[in-house]
């Protein structure tokens, strides 16, 4: 049987009371959710007490009601962005796409869903589409993805993200909008977890931009700060247009 239904199917038993209680009765009935007609006054005492909590995941709720789950959301959004054979898809189309997609992910467990779903990948070569406007939105999603969430920083290193966020952050000819957006994704990418953060030491020290030391302390707030205030300098004198 399917997960979700399994799921809805023992929803129902755990929240079915005896309809009728005398001996020998099988008859059950479901807990009923109260109307707004049934919500005690102001300073009013509730007379029973309230339903039980519902368990029911997003998942097994659109198994019930028929809709996607996020997870069908995430990966629509990123078919569309980057569908490639129908001509009817605007730039705006994507942009909202990717938007919708920014905001799914703000939620630590669908950003830890990228590996699972497979769209680690679409989302890092979108850091070098050749729209720009494109390319701003994938790396502010990289950022919201990786922000405070040790599994996600692991995943986007393991996948060799950093240096494309480097790159997009130091070059002289890319827009300053999309270098903005890679100097916050750099800097959700290595806070806490030094093996980012040492990668990008590295990255950086190629591009030949000025790091003190040969070690950058990744829990050092101030420090890691100082990196990002140079690569934002930079960024500020990046293309307008």
């Amino acid at each position: 049987m399917d997960k979700n239904l399994n799921e809805l199917l023992r929803w129902g038993i755990e929240n079915s009371v005896p309809k009728d209680s005398t001996p020998g009765s099988e008859t059950t009935a479901f807990r009923a959710l109260p109307n707004a007609e049934d919500v005690p006054p102001n300073g009013a005492e509730a007379s029973a007490a309230p339903p039980p909590k519902s368990d029911l995941t997003p998942e097994v709720m659109a198994a019930l009601f028929g809709g996607p789950s996020e997870a069908d959301l995430m990966k629509a959004a990123i078919e569309l962005i980057t569908d490639t054979t129908d001509t009817s898809i605007t730039l705006d189309d994507r942009l909202t796409a990717f938007d919708n997609f920014e905001q799914l992910i703000e939620s630590l467990d669908n950003a830890n869903n990228l590996e699972k779903l497979s769209l680690w990948t679409p989302l890092l070569g979108l850091l070098k589409h050749e729209e720009q406007e494109l390319r701003r939105m994938a790396a502010w999603c990289v950022g919201t993805a990786v922000q405070n969430n040790v599994k996600t920083q692991e995943r986007l290193l393991a996948m060799g993200g950093i240096p494309h966020l480097v790159r997009l952050a130091t070059h002289e000819h890319e827009h300053e909008a999309v270098r903005r957006k890679a100097v916050y994704a750099l800097s959700s990418a290595v806070r806490n977890y030094q093996p980012a953060m040492d990668v990008a030491h590295e990255e950086l020290k190629k591009k030949g931009h000025p790091v003190e030391g040969d070690k950058i302390d990744a829990a050092d707030m101030d420090a890691v700060d100082g990196v990002m205030n140079g690569l934002k300098e930079k960024a500020a004198k990046g293309r307008k247009n």
